[in-house]
């Protein structure tokens, strides 16, 4: 039988043709953007109480735990904690999406080299999130595409 004019291949293109028309690409940018806003806003708010106290137990993470070089730990918990807090919410916007996610990219990478190298998997999962949305950015339902930013 010729695979090319099977009648599976057929049924398999017709659902696929109808799931592209479901999820178009607006929707699958705003899932990414929330999807992994999310991880790094709750993330954040571990590390505060209040609005955006930061805990006696996020300085001694940093202290202990997420140990980076050249960055005071201090001044590490700060820098990470407000930056959970900010790119998310630029991401849940839209609002300069690809410098957002490139902000947390980074971050991610940080986590990745000097904090838990074994956690790869969930870094590459993070990783392929947020490259979707620095080379293509927010998406149509975006404020980035309302004020035509880039």
């Amino acid at each position: 039988m010729d695979i090319a004019r099977s009648p599976s291949r057929s049924l398999y293109n017709q659902l696929v043709d109808a799931a592209q028309r479901l999820l178009n690409e607006s929707l699958v940018y705003l899932v990414a953007r929330l999807g992994i806003a999310s991880v790094f806003f709750m993330s954040g708010r571990t590390k505060v109480e209040g609005f955006l106290t930061l805990t006696p137990g996020t300085f001694e993470l940093f202290r202990t735990e997420y140990v980076l070089p050249l960055i005071p730990p201090h001044i590490a918990a700060y820098l990470a904690t407000y930056a959970e807090h900010l790119f998310p919410l630029l991401l849940v916007l839209g609002l300069f999406t690809r410098g957002a996610a490139l902000a947390l990219l980074g971050m991610t990478l940080v986590i990745e080299i000097f904090v838990y190298p074994d956690a790869w998997p969930t870094h590459l999962s993070w990783a392929g999130l947020l490259l979707l949305l620095v080379a293509r950015g927010g998406g149509a339902w975006s404020m980035d595409r309302l004020l035509r930013i880039r």
